[in-house]
């Protein structure tokens, strides 16, 4: 019986879509892409470096119950980040604050911000959400972004 299962599970995985495997587009990238196409900008990309970069940072941020960019520079280095130029958003909330739109509203508010969700250069991103409690609030967003060109 399991070796039919597993059988049946192999034909499966065998027999699904070339983009199955892929991942849904998180709700915080089509937010930021919304507001990119506004202005006329080119959507962004995941890029698994970034991704993988800002994902360590919201992960530190969310450990040591801090909020801060740190070391940029050798991070992006440290992930293997390629391009000449990038940059960090940064943000946590709960609720409404912590939803995609809540984030992206709270940088177009903040000029530094706004110049990074909408520069035209950057055409890649890694986003890093996670959600857990922080600095004194359960169930909050800890988000980075990190862009590159």
């Amino acid at each position: 019986m399991v070796k039919v299962l597993l059988a049946a599970v192999a034909a499966l995985l065998l027999a699904a879509p070339a983009g199955a495997a892929r991942r849904s587009q998180p709700a915080l990238l089509l937010q930021m892409n919304h507001v990119r196409a506004e202005y006329g900008l080119a959507p962004l990309t995941l890029d698994r470096h970034l991704e993988e970069a800002a994902r360590s940072h919201s992960r530190e941020m969310l450990a040591g119950g801090v909020f801060q960019h740190g070391d940029f520079p050798t991070r992006m280095a440290q992930f293997g980040v390629a391009g000449h130029v990038a940059g960090e958003n940064l943000a946590w909330g709960t609720g409404s604050r912590g939803s995609a739109p809540g984030i992206v509203l709270a940088w177009l508010a903040s000029p530094e911000h706004r110049a990074n969700l909408l520069r035209p250069g950057f055409r890649r991103v890694g986003i890093g959400d996670l959600v857990g409690s922080f600095q004194g609030y359960a169930g909050a967003h800890v988000v980075t972004a990190d862009f590159a060109g």
